[in-house]
């Protein structure tokens, strides 16, 4: 019988945690929110957990309850810092974590946004990734004034990430040659044009910055946007059989090695609680998620991740409801129970990002053309 392969494990931070009122519970830092060391703790924190990698949210227009345009609230968290900086910040500051910060595509140039994840790679010494997202907000379109129409953002974000792709191979690796004796610093004829034409971008290149030192850091996105690019697709089933169709519909056609990562929301505690029925109070709503929300205890999370992995999924995402609650629920408690079943790492196997996922390091397309 194969052996069942190690479980990957994320998890997704987002201000004060995924549930809107998490700012008010008594263990929540409302007053850190926009500090480094607040994020920095709560990196570490995953870290110290041996958790794969963390994903940082972001956005271009301030959140809302509204998924069209904002709101009026002011009992929510309102505003954040720019998920690219925050892991700059913290990526020398940790060891073996992955960084992947949100980049959104729609209304930014993916010139700028190879550069700066290329520059995440290099701080953090090959552990950066990033992942895709889109606005289709009329309001976040009216902060640039360059375009009315929404229309095509999949395409357009496949386009942008092959974009980005060929940019970080649009140095060699031994590009740069650094010989002070003859004065030769880089060789220009290992700087590539990547001459991209196509209806969103029209992206000469080279890039400013050396290739990244994983060749290629890690692209994440949603299921059905840019899905074609990444090495870690994010899904959100809602039981084992929708696992199974989503995972063979992601694989077929793909020769490549890809990750599939459910999202999950977790309210965690050892006893029963109702904490979340107190925070929809708070909030004056029954919170609501695109992903599965999950209550309960580590065990029972336990049991029904390793039934979606059983599924097809190699790796999950959870989104702790709470900050920092649910972060040390599991850190503390899912991950050791993880461990007692023999599903999970007892110590970070590698240096880079990639090799945590047993993701090969690319070769350069330019290169071997």
């Amino acid at each position: 019988m194969p052996e069942t392969p190690p479980l990957h494990l994320a998890v997704a931070l987002d201000g004060a945690g995924w549930h809107p009122a998490a700012w008010r519970a008594p263990e929540a830092r409302p007053a850190a929110l926009f500090t480094a060391p607040y994020w920095l703790d709560l990196v570490r924190d995953a870290e110290r957990g041996l958790l794969d990698f963390v994903t940082i949210e972001d956005s271009l227009g301030l959140q809302s309850t509204r998924s069209d345009r904002p709101d009026d609230r002011t009992d929510q968290v309102r505003g954040r810092l720019d998920a690219v900086l925050i892991a700059a910040r913290v990526a020398p500051l940790t060891t073996h974590i992955g960084l992947v910060p949100t980049g959104v595509v729609t209304h930014t140039e993916p010139f700028h946004l190879a550069k700066a994840i290329a520059t995440l790679d290099y701080v953090s010494t090959g552990r950066a990734g990033w992942r895709v997202q889109v606005s289709a907000r009329a309001d976040n379109a009216a902060l640039f004034g360059r375009r009315d129409t929404l229309t095509d953002l999949s395409d357009e974000a496949a386009d942008y990430a092959e974009v980005v792709r060929r940019l970080w191979d649009s140095w060699d690796d031994d590009a740069e040659i650094r010989d002070a004796a003859t004065g030769r610093f880089i060789d220009r004829n290992r700087l590539h044009y990547i001459d991209f034409a196509g209806r969103w971008f029209s992206v000469r290149g080279p890039s400013i910055t050396p290739r990244p030192p994983q060749g290629q850091p890690v692209i994440a996105a949603p299921f059905g946007l840019a899905a074609g690019a990444a090495d870690v697709v994010l899904v959100t089933p809602v039981d084992a059989d929708h696992v199974r169709a989503l995972v063979t519909e992601i694989r077929a056609g793909r020769t490549d090695t890809v990750h599939v990562f459910g999202d999950l929301v977790v309210f965690l505690d050892e006893t029963r609680t109702d904490r979340r029925a107190r925070w929809d109070e708070l909030a004056g709503e029954p919170y609501s998620s695109d992903a599965l929300i999950f209550a309960g205890t580590a065990a029972e999370l336990v049991d029904l991740l390793l039934d979606w992995q059983n599924a097809g999924l190699s790796g999950f995402r959870l989104r702790p409801a709470g900050l920092p609650h649910d972060l040390t629920a599991i850190v503390e408690h899912v991950v050791p129970e993880l461990q007692r079943r023999g599903r999970f790492r007892r110590a970070y196997e590698a240096d880079t990002l990639r090799g945590l996922l047993g993701l090969p390091r690319p070769a350069n397309r330019y290169t071997a053309a």
